[in-house]
């Protein structure tokens, strides 16, 4: 049986997935500010994934999870769980696909992405906000529809279709000397660990996290998981916790997790949207937190983001 150190996405498999997907995702675009990087100190690349096909980078990993598929489980369809972004992606994806994707998802989820599940024709079965809820409840579908799992993150699919997005953004800047992405369950910053290693090995890669949702930033530390217990922060798609597969490529290949307060999330939040006169919802801004609270990592540096996604509820803005 092979091990997942032989399973791990390699550079020719990226270029394969970029292949793959290419003809359903957008290209989203790299912005700079010269407002923000004046603030800062630092030159700032900002990957604009809230372009991206269903708000957030997430239809990578889901598109490239879907069209792997055999035709037995094309048929019986695809479940997950996930607070929102990865449920909108596998939901559009899937229905492109003409497959079936039921998606459990915590009661607590912004009323927008819940509305565009439903509106991509996803199958939604609510539960408690807990992970324990979560995979309980879709153990339950899965038993019921005998649905394939598509992970929100803890799938090498998913690790290699997220991948894409960095391999993007080192593409298009060259010579990046930090590249930082927000991580939840850690598909994306796993992802931009591998795009890093295989395409710009010189280039230092970051994560950032809430403080209120630190289980990244305290399994990077002590050097085994530690699960997130009920988070409570308002980056809704940043309270999973790490899994088996995204940790040891985070581990090894991270130079740090930092953590935001809430305050700061939301003042990015609002530069963003004010300076940069583009959407980005709360887990998105976490990177740009980490900027403003961490400054002395990023001072004078040539600097790639992950802007994560687009998906905020205007109704429901935290300001």
């Amino acid at each position: 049986m092979e091990s997942d150190r032989e399973l791990l996405p390699c550079r020719d498999d990226i270029l394969a997935v970029r292949r793959r997907i290419a003809s359903h995702i957008h290209i989203t675009p790299v912005m700079s500010s010269e407002t923000l990087n004046r603030m800062f100190h630092a030159q700032l690349y900002f990957k604009c994934e809230n372009f991206q096909k269903a708000g957030a980078f997430k239809i990578r990993g889901a598109t490239n999870a879907i069209v792997s598929l055999g035709a037995a489980g094309r048929l019986r369809g695809v479940a997950t769980h996930s607070s929102g972004n990865h449920a909108q992606a596998l939901a559009l994806a899937a229905r492109r696909q003409g497959i079936k994707a039921y998606i459990v998802m915590p009661e607590n989820a912004p009323a927008v992405k819940v509305n565009a599940v439903k509106d991509y024709g996803g199958i939604i079965r609510f539960c408690p906000p807990t992970l324990q809820a979560r995979e309980s409840t879709l153990r339950a579908v899965i038993a019921e529809t005998g649905a394939s799992e598509i992970h929100p993150y803890n799938d090498y699919r998913i690790i290699a279709g997220q991948s894409t997005a960095s391999a993007e953004l080192l593409e298009h800047c060259g010579d990046l000397e930090l590249l930082l992405a927000p991580v939840g369950g850690g598909g994306l910053l796993s992802g931009a660990i591998l795009a890093a290693r295989y395409f710009s090995p010189l280039t230092k890669v970051y994560g950032a996290e809430p403080a209120m949702a630190d289980d990244a930033w305290r399994s990077f530390r002590s050097g085994s998981l530690v699960p997130s217990v009920n988070p409570q922060t308002v980056a809704d798609g940043l309270r999973t916790s790490l899994g088996t597969l995204t940790f040891p490529v985070i581990m090894e290949g991270a130079e740090d997790i930092l953590t935001v307060s809430e305050a700061g999330i939301i003042k990015a939040m609002v530069l963003i949207w004010e300076r940069m006169k583009i959407v980005a919802e709360p887990s998105a801004a976490v990177p740009l937190a980490a900027v403003m609270e961490h400054p002395d990592v990023f001072y004078g540096k040539r600097t790639g983001i992950i802007l994560s996604g687009g998906n905020a509820d205007i109704r429901n803005l935290p300001l």
